[in-house]
């Protein structure tokens, strides 16, 4: 779909009142259906999971150069810190829209499936698609939890990494950032931790993907 028309469209969906239902109709009315719309959505958040991968290993690498600080602008180094905890955050806000929009439009989707089936007369026409759509819903419900399961390990580690930051803010000092640096190898593991289930769920993303895109 060319950028004018996708533009366009949004605009419709917000003059709409943000309504997903008249959204989808409008998107469908120009050949834009709710599987298109999922397949896109799937990889966009696929993206954002992507974008926070690298933001939570940026921010860690400030933390860690901020707590190996060797005498110079020690403020200086703990801003480049903070802004990245604070991107970090931004980042894992956008995962949890972008699985949410997946949500709203796969149930959306399957409502729509499961009741056209209901309009098939022919009996082995119907159970086909039923057998399709039970088949797309199981890879769906497989995909939505790798995606929350490495949503879920997001929020921990942004505690630990404000809380430090607090901690820091109140007195910036030497002595202060070595009392903090027995907690850097947790946060390191946790990181290490919430990445490898990214990749987890950026892997059932691109099978989900595939299988949507070639209509198996």
């Amino acid at each position: 779909m060319n950028k004018i028309l996708t533009t366009a469209l949004v605009s419709l969906g917000l003059l709409l009142g943000g309504c997903q239902s008249a959204y989808y109709g409008a998107m469908e009315k120009v050949g834009y259906h709710k599987r298109d719309i999922m397949v896109d959505r799937v990889k966009d958040a696929k993206e954002s999971q992507q974008e926070a991968q690298e933001q939570f290993s940026s921010a860690l690498e400030e933390m860690q150069a901020l707590l190996n600080h060797d005498g110079g602008d020690l403020e200086k180094a703990y801003n480049k810190a903070k802004d990245e905890y604070e991107s970090a955050q931004e980042a894992a806000d956008d995962v949890s829209n972008r699985i949410n929009k997946v949500e709203d439009v796969a149930e959306a989707l399957f409502d729509e499936w499961q009741g056209e089936i209901g309009e098939i007369s022919k009996a082995s026409l119907r159970s086909k698609s039923q057998a399709k759509l039970k088949e797309t819903r199981r890879s769906y419900e497989q995909l939505i939890r790798s995606m929350r399961r490495a949503e879920s390990k997001m929020p921990p580690i942004l505690t630990s990494m404000k809380d430090n930051m607090l901690y820091l803010k109140h007195n910036l000092n030497a002595q202060t950032i070595g009392a903090i640096k027995g907690e850097f190898a947790s946060l390191q593991s946790d990181i290490s931790g919430l990445i490898k289930e990214m990749n987890k769920s950026i892997d059932e993303s691109n099978r989900f993907i595939a299988a949507m895109e070639s209509g198996n």
